[in-house]
């Protein structure tokens, strides 16, 4: 199997388009057109990492984390990004990370925090913008539904947990054919009047390729009348964070004692205690300071993240109670996650979790 088509699969799960514009998510060491041996998946591709494959004869690492965040003007070997890449390009070991782009993604990073708290009615802190289309076309009544079909199995359709959505109004076509014409009704060089439906369905940007294709396959005009515009509307399955509810609430130190215990943490770092029932959780894998705002406005009893920095804390304003659990903690099991997509679509090959522990934080207790 060559590592196109592992990299297929990653990116039907979580397009490319979806990560953030600081982001290096994708093949970073290595050819897609490689045979693939096997693969680790990862949260962070590191040196010992990339001897762990080695020993293992895999040749693909799958990470969450980019090894290359902006561009290495040399290669010495100075930094361990350095000595991971030079080491990786020497064993012929492809590194390829899917970072942001699975944080944005409902079934991503975030929903597997949800299930380790088994959250129920959750739903994106902070749906992406810009990233939804809108499909016109018309066709003939008799083909109506073999084009709607295939347009809504190539990806348009659906808007938050509803899919096949379309608006559909019949009407009048009028056409006349060329003499360079083979028309599917109709006379050449007599207009024609046929009775169509206007059909319109939405679909994300990153499928515009598939969704075009399918609709002119499936279409029997020679010629395909469509128009394609942006909408400006979020898209309520793709962006930052996830906000869902705890099936039954509890007291805080309750729910305390439930995330040091699903995560397997040590210490939790966390505001003031409020001293109110909690029901309503938010959360974000790594770094999410930046939703703090999204969590308040959704009324979130805690906000569950990491990295947050001294007067970030202050901005709880007693309103709600952060918990930092740590960048490694709140995304370590992002490994089950991949492994667990990749094992599906290729249940005979090697696919396996790195047994080495990545996170560079300690904690002396």
């Amino acid at each position: 199997m060559k590592i196109a088509e592992i990299i297929h699969l990653l990116e039907s799960v979580a397009p490319p388009a979806l990560q953030e514009d600081y982001d290096n998510a994708g093949l970073i060491t290595g050819s897609a057109d490689w045979d693939c041996n096997g693969v680790v998946c990862t949260l962070d591709a590191t040196e010992p990492i990339i001897d762990e494959a080695r020993s293992l004869n895999c040749n693909l690492i799958v990470a969450h984390h980019p090894i290359v965040f902006k561009g290495l003007k040399k290669i010495t070997g100075k930094n361990y990004v350095e000595k991971t890449v030079i080491n990786a390009i020497k064993n012929d070991i492809a590194i390829y990370a899917i970072h942001t782009n699975l944080d944005n993604v409902i079934d991503g990073v975030n929903n597997r925090i949800a299930d380790k708290l088994d959250l129920v009615n959750r739903q994106i802190l902070l749906p992406k913008e810009n990233m939804l289309m809108k499909l016109y076309t018309f066709v003939p009544v008799n083909h109506i539904e073999k084009v709607r079909s295939a347009i809504f199995n190539a990806g348009a359709g659906f808007i938050g947990n509803y899919s096949e959505c379309s608006f559909n109004a019949e009407g009048k076509g009028t056409f006349k054919a060329s003499e360079n014409t083979n028309p599917f009704v109709g006379e050449k060089n007599i207009r024609h009047e046929e009775n169509e439906i206007k059909t319109e369905v939405i679909f994300p940007i990153y499928l515009k390729n598939n969704v075009v294709e399918a609709l002119i396959e499936a279409h029997p005009y020679e010629e395909v009348a469509y128009d394609i515009i942006p909408l400006s509307n979020k898209y309520q399955n793709t962006g930052s964070g996830l906000i869902g509810e705890l099936k039954n609430e509890m007291g805080e130190v309750d729910f305390l004692n439930i995330l040091k215990e699903a995560f397997g943490l040590s210490v939790i770092r966390h505001t003031q205690l409020l001293q109110k029932p909690v029901k309503k959780i938010a959360v974000c894998g790594g770094a999410g300071s930046f939703l703090l705002s999204n969590a308040l406005a959704f009324k979130a009893d805690f906000y569950i993240t990491a990295d947050v920095k001294y007067h970030e804390f202050f901005d709880a304003n007693d309103k709600i109670v952060i918990a930092d659990i740590g960048h490694w903690e709140s995304e370590q099991f992002t490994i089950d996650l991949l492994h667990e997509v990749l094992q599906a679509k290729f249940p005979n090959f090697a696919v396996l979790k790195t047994k080495i522990r990545t996170n560079p934080v300690h904690y002396f207790i």
